[in-house]
């Protein structure tokens, strides 16, 4: 495509930006669209995905057909299955009359299923069977019924790691993924940034009858450094905050900074995938709480095998381990000041100068009295004892967390999901996995 048949299309949807990226995007989404394949868009939450299923609907021979967007993550479990292919009369509580299913109200037309990677694995062998035969049967029903849908999806994680996890069909993903389209988050497209602000800077003016807010040249450079995890939706957000509150139509860097949060402001370079996953350095995929319960257990395994050692010491156990482990790892017991004996054990930082993560140390008062040794020895817990013995497993983790947010909110789901940061419908998943339904 050329570039004015590219900055046409952007025209014709509204799309605001020249990042390469962005192109390539929109130019796989309109070859893709005079055809009937299946196509999954990956991106991130607020980046635009949308906006490309409706390019594919509107250049594609089923422009005059019916187009819907199904949110799957929005749908209970439960009634998912009759929203997508319908029911009968009577085949649940509540199905009074029969209902035809968004699979047979757009025959002929385009269905976009996003956030498909929160669909139950039950659907998901519904929506294959329709994707390889388009065929479906409504709940209730033994009879087979046609239809001539294409499938336009998108999601937000990572398909192939749900896979490896059981959580989605890898024939359906091969199945979905004929055509995948990527969607830049707005951190990797640049000067864009600026020109989505200054389009809505401009259209909130118009709403709200003032003058556009406009940015000093340090502004518009903290505006593009800024990470923008929520991508377009949280710039807009931004645009329309500024548009109301600010006074003084002209912004600059320090008063931009009060409506960009502080924690979020670096654009370093990460290991976070698109997907939220992230990498160590042997290629194993972790996801954000993977790695929060890894340096946790790794931080506490360290500082027990510190503390173990120092009591050690102070009992006269050990003394050839424990002189040659002190040798190898002088660099952790270096500047350690007595301090009052009563004022107990205490974490001690000693910053590392190659610029290496800081290292933990538990150190007891009155490094120099072999008798406060003995005493403290007597006094501590036998803490490796104890962590010998409890698990360290992620499952068992997330099992004692939910069961904690249940007993917290008197087993009200809708409470404890919120609680957890998930879904509804992910916690009821996760109380069939781990037997939790009677908890």
């Amino acid at each position: 495509m050329t570039p004015s048949e590219i900055q046409s299309i952007k025209q014709r949807f509204g799309i605001i930006g020249n990042a390469p990226t962005l192109n390539y995007a929109i130019q796989v989404a309109v070859q893709v669209a005079p055809t009937d394949m299946t196509v999954l868009i990956t991106g991130e939450s607020g980046s635009g995905k949308e906006s490309f299923s409706k390019i594919i609907h509107a250049l594609s021979p089923r422009k005059h057909g019916q187009f819907i967007a199904i949110n799957c993550g929005a749908i209970p479990e439960g009634t998912i299955d009759s929203e997508l292919f319908g029911h009968e009369k009577g085949s649940f509580t509540g199905a009074q009359e029969a209902r035809k299913g968004y699979f047979e109200v757009t025959n002929g037309g385009t269905i976009f299923l996003d956030e498909i990677g929160e669909m139950p694995l039950g659907t998901q062998a519904r929506l294959l069977r329709v994707l390889e035969n388009g065929e479906f049967i409504r709940v209730g029903s033994s009879k087979v019924q046609k239809t001539d849908v294409r499938v336009v999806a998108a999601t937000n994680v990572n398909l192939l790691d749900a896979v490896r996890e059981g959580r989605f069909r890898e024939d359906l993903y091969y199945r979905l993924n004929t055509v995948p389209i990527i969607v830049p988050p707005l951190r990797e497209r640049g000067d864009d940034i600026y020109l989505l602000f200054r389009k809505f800077a401009t259209d909130f003016a118009d709403r709200y009858r003032v003058k556009p807010v406009s940015l000093t040249p340090d502004a518009v450079q903290d505006l593009q450094r800024f990470r923008f995890p929520g991508n377009i939706r949280q710039l807009k957000n931004v645009a329309e905050q500024m548009s109301v509150l600010e006074t003084d139509r002209e912004v600059d860097a320090r008063r931009l900074r009060q409506y960009l949060p502080a924690d979020q402001s670096s654009r370093l370079p990460m290991l976070l995938h698109a997907a939220g996953a992230a990498t160590d350095g042997a290629g194993n995929t972790y996801s954000e709480r993977d790695l929060l319960y890894k340096v946790l257990f790794d931080m506490r395994r360290d500082m027990t095998d510190l503390k173990k050692l120092v009591l050690d010491m102070a009992a006269g156990q050990r003394p050839q381990e424990a002189q040659e482990m002190l040798r190898q790892n002088s660099h952790l017991f270096t500047n350690l000041a007595p301090a009052p004996y009563d004022a107990g054990p205490r974490p001690l930082r000693q910053p590392s100068p190659d610029g290496a993560p800081t290292e933990y140390i538990l150190a007891p008062n009155n490094v120099d009295d072999a008798t406060d040794y003995e005493e403290e020895a007597h006094r501590v817990e036998d803490i490796p004892h104890e962590t010998e013995e409890e698990t360290l497993s992620l499952e068992a983790k997330e099992k004692e967390m939910i069961m904690k947010a249940l007993k917290k909110h008197h087993n009200k789901r809708k409470y404890a999901a919120h609680d957890l940061g998930i879904s509804e419908r992910t916690l009821y998943r996760k109380l069939k996995q781990y037997d939790l339904e009677q908890a």
